[in-house]
């Protein structure tokens, strides 16, 4: 590896040209992009000066000048993709939700330590600057004994039943598109879930369409999430401690501010965002920073974490009675 870490790009969708549009923005080199097609790669390689497209997944795995991939793919593929990839010796960073199942999310984890390369899901949440001081200040006390998290991820999507969102087969529904910000915001503030209490209302297509979740973690401490594709929402979080609250400003799971705020309302914090671009580069700077150190994962995004993420997934999944055609590896 050059003393440059080389990205690729597989997938040439809306968030893998985001994604790219933030490298750029942050200095981080871009070598290459794979796409399905040679058409949709060399517009994509115009677009952002990419040096090399390639018109297949195979040809950006077999490119020896790539050392890291993000994977981009629709959710049903990120297993398939991301093992591809690792198989090829790449490091992966791979888009939320990290797979379908628990048991595509073990099989990844378990051919990375096989194969020596680090892999980080792209909750790319966890790696802004607003969410880092946030868990400073929890990790002061200043909330005191924190026992509540709140957060809801309501937009108003597509209907169009072949869109990405609503379609089964793509792995559509609130819950792996939408939900999996607050699922993993709550497990990083409270840790995993001892009890786990789920509802859905479905689409014409066998999707969810909103889903509640109500999570029990230790110590009786309780998190409350609500996602819908179909509805718009304030998109705002807490988290609620005894001595103190964090009000967290729409849209909490993007780069923005908040306040820490006294149990009698005086603001004792206020945080400001900074951050100009939609923030996706500190996720990739943390992947350099893993490459770079010879780790096999982030302490702020474990990928045993993810693997758990996803079992807890399935087990809402389980509850609310929603299946994808053509898992590889069955429901845990």
């Amino acid at each position: 590896m050059s003393d440059s870490i080389r990205w690729g790009i597989l997938g040439t969708g809306g968030i893998a040209r985001t994604f790219t549009t933030d490298l750029r923005a942050a200095g981080l080199e871009v070598a290459a992009v794979g796409s399905r097609s040679t058409e949709s790669a060399e517009a994509f390689a115009a677009e952002f000066d990419v040096p090399r497209a390639h018109g297949s997944y195979e040809e950006l795995a077999a490119d020896p000048d790539v050392d890291v991939v993000y994977v981009a793919s629709p959710h049903p593929f990120h297993a398939e993709h991301a093992l591809m990839m690792i198989a090829a010796g790449k490091h992966v960073l791979i888009e939320k939700a990290f797979t379908v199942n628990a048991a595509q999310a073990e099989r990844i984890a378990e051919a990375a330590r096989e194969a020596g390369v680090a892999v980080i899901e792209a909750m790319w949440t966890r790696f802004l600057p607003h969410m880092v001081r946030i868990r400073e200040i929890i990790a002061a006390g200043t909330l005191g004994d924190v026992r509540t998290v709140l957060a809801e991820h309501d937009q108003d999507l597509p209907d169009d039943p072949a869109h990405r969102v609503n379609d089964l087969a793509l792995g559509g529904g609130a819950l792996l598109d939408l939900g999996i910000y607050p699922v993993s915001f709550a497990i990083d503030m409270l840790g995993l879930p001892t009890r786990i209490l789920a509802h859905s209302t479905m689409s014409a297509t066998g999707a969810d369409r909103q889903t509640a979740i109500i999570f029990e973690h230790e110590g009786g401490r309780q998190s409350v999430s609500h996602s819908a594709l179909d509805a718009a929402g304030r998109v705002g979080a807490q988290v609620i401690g005894t001595d103190a609250r964090i009000e967290i400003d729409p849209w909490w799971y993007g780069a923005t501010g908040f306040r820490v705020v006294a149990p009698g309302g005086e603001v004792l914090e206020e945080y400001t965002d900074t951050v100009e671009s939609r923030g996706m580069q500190y996720e990739a700077l943390e992947m350099e920073r893993v490459i770079r150190a010879g780790e096999h994962t982030s302490p702020l995004m474990p990928i045993e974490q993810s693997v758990a993420i996803m079992h807890v997934l399935d087990r809402i999944r389980e509850q609310i009675g929603l299946v994808y055609p053509g898992e590889q590896g069955s429901v845990s």
